[in-house]
């Protein structure tokens, strides 16, 4: 039973339940997403109706909230004479119920049954609860736009996973991607570019084709829901004060207009680290705050993810505007600065009951009372956060950044950073052994981040996360040993059953054997890092 994450405790008995025509589902308050789920996903698998079943005992899904459970823990029994999933909360059925799937065989994750499949269970029982409650995939879709039904795929690929947040993030130099309707400008301007730099920015190659999309306020409610329903918290991220350029092209006042033309300014077409960022004005922030009113209206989220990573600051030193607001503020340089800036936008979240997280960086010049850290430059921003009594989310980028090249061959597409294997990724840890356990408890979890500059379709972006998103989920759910004690042949031995999993969802991964030809991009430029990377 290959099952990916692995659960904390599995019992198999001898035996199968099979599953036939007449199995149908008992279901609790509580249980609703599970049960519509199973019926419009796994039913159209199998072809199996799931219809409501009470009073019986035998083929019948038990279905139950069992409030003596932790909230995303989950009990499964399968029994021969039906099936029983307890959750802690409607969220921990609903894992249950992706276990379940699992549990089917590869064919169980089609659009469509296959004509004379049989369906059966093995006997089992299992209990199972997360390690941490943030499990998170960060996805770029500024610098390559997807389309909504490639983020509804991605929510799926996340819950059959069961992974729980997903950080979107919307907004960058090369494209804004959320209507605004106070601020049209964001997306007639901001949302298209002329061309498109091919590979890393050192590369000749140019697509001269625009590229943009933007999701409207109702395709933004319609990704909410669908996240909901499969217990996924949407954290919108609208990046500021750096990453800016396409909301500077759309809005040329936004920038710092007294040291360079911002009018003469474009939606970036390239990649790197961009000089044009936001003035530190009193119009900056009323513009950001009618921005954010309109994000906190779609997002239902805790978190607002506000950026705050590679602002350079160059601009400011410049900017007589900038030095006059540092001496006003009485701070004493652009560092503190940006922590100003960010350190409002937290007071400002915080007075609408929610909570700032943003980028390490926020930790330079002093980090803003209620805010939480993505510590992305290594461990080091998550460390200091958490002994500040931060709350932290671990991404570091030499671990978790699935844009990194997966092995040194030279077949490797577009080859970015530090070679990240699948066992590299099976062998993180999220919480740094400096810590102490009071503050291991400010790490709320962990996430794995896809930057897109040199993914240019959703076959890029498959192929960049899988398989390794596998082992992350199971790093960010599973009950794992030690780096170095973890079974990694054992869990090749199960994705041997998952990669038939991903190949029923269509997903296009990297294979064990390596690229196949057409996920090769010969003679396009990346920029690989040779040796292993920083451990810190």
């Amino acid at each position: 039973m290959d099952l990916i994450p692995a659960p904390d405790r599995m019992e198999r008995a001898e035996g199968f339940l099979d599953l036939g025509d007449g199995f149908g589902i008992e279901a609790g308050p509580g249980t609703e997403d599970a049960v519509r789920w199973l019926r419009t996903t796994l039913g159209a698998a199998t072809g199996l109706a799931l219809p409501p079943k009470k009073g019986s005992e035998y083929d019948v899904l038990h279905l139950s909230v069992r409030p003596g459970l932790d909230a995303e823990a989950y009990r499964l029994v399968i029994a021969p004479h039906g099936v029983h999933i307890q959750g802690g909360s409607p969220a921990g059925v609903f894992w249950g119920a992706q276990t379940l799937r699992q549990l089917l065989g590869p064919d169980a994750f089609r659009r469509a049954p296959l004509p004379g499949r049989t369906w059966r269970l093995p006997l089992t029982e299992i209990q199972d609860s997360p390690r941490f409650g943030w499990r998170g995939l960060m996805l770029d879709v500024a610098r390559h736009f997807m389309p909504k039904d490639g983020v509804l795929r991605y929510l799926d690929l996340m819950a059959a996973h069961k992974l729980n947040v997903f950080h979107f993030h919307l907004t960058d130099d090369q494209g804004w991607r959320i209507e605004i309707e106070k601020y049209p400008r964001l997306t007639e301007v901001g949302s298209w570019r002329a061309r498109t730099k091919f590979g890393h920015r050192a590369s000749p190659l140019w697509d001269e084709k625009p590229h943009g999309g933007y999701y409207t306020q109702d395709d933004i409610r319609e990704i909410v829901a669908y996240a909901a329903e499969r217990h996924i918290t949407v954290v919108p991220e609208i990046d500021v004060p750096g990453h800016s350029q396409a909301a500077i092209a759309a809005y040329p006042e936004l920038g710092n207009t007294d040291v360079i033309d911002t009018s003469a300014l474009s939606v970036w077409d390239t990649w790197g680290i961009n000089p044009n960022v936001l003035a530190p004005t009193d119009n900056t922030l009323r513009f950001y705050e009618g921005v954010f009113e309109e994000v906190l209206e779609l997002f239902p989220s805790e978190f607002i993810h506000v950026g705050g990573d590679e602002c350079l600051k160059d601009q400011w030193r410049q900017s007589p505007t900038a030095q006059q607001r540092i001496r006003e503020l009485g701070l004493k340089d652009e560092d503190e600065l940006q922590a100003w800036f960010i350190g409002h936008f937290d007071t400002w979240l915080s007075a609408r009951g929610r909570r700032l997280i943003g980028w390490d960086e926020i930790l330079e010049g002093g980090l803003a009372p209620g805010a939480t850290v993505s510590s992305w430059r290594g461990y080091a921003g998550g460390i200091a956060a958490a002994r500040a009594g931060h709350d932290v989310v671990m991404c570091p980028e030499q671990q978790v950044y699935l844009d990194h090249r997966q092995d040194p061959g030279a077949d490797e597409p577009v080859p970015i950073g530090y070679v990240r294997t699948l066992e590299d990724v099976y062998r993180f840890e999220p919480v740094p052994t400096e810590l102490t356990p009071d503050e291991a408890r400010h790490v709320l979890g962990t996430q794995a981040n896809v930057w897109t500059e040199v993914m240019e379709d959703h076959a890029r972006v498959d192929y960049q996360t899988f398989p390794r998103l596998a082992a992350f989920a199971e790093v960010a759910w599973s009950s794992l040993p030690a780096p170095d004690q973890r079974d990694f042949a054992g869990f090749e031995r199960r994705m041997a059953a998952h990669y038939g999993r991903l190949d029923a969802l269509g997903v296009a991964y990297r294979p064990p054997a390596g690229p196949r030809p057409w996920q090769r991009r010969p003679g396009v430029l990346g920029c690989p890092i040779q040796g292993p990377p920083p451990n810190r």
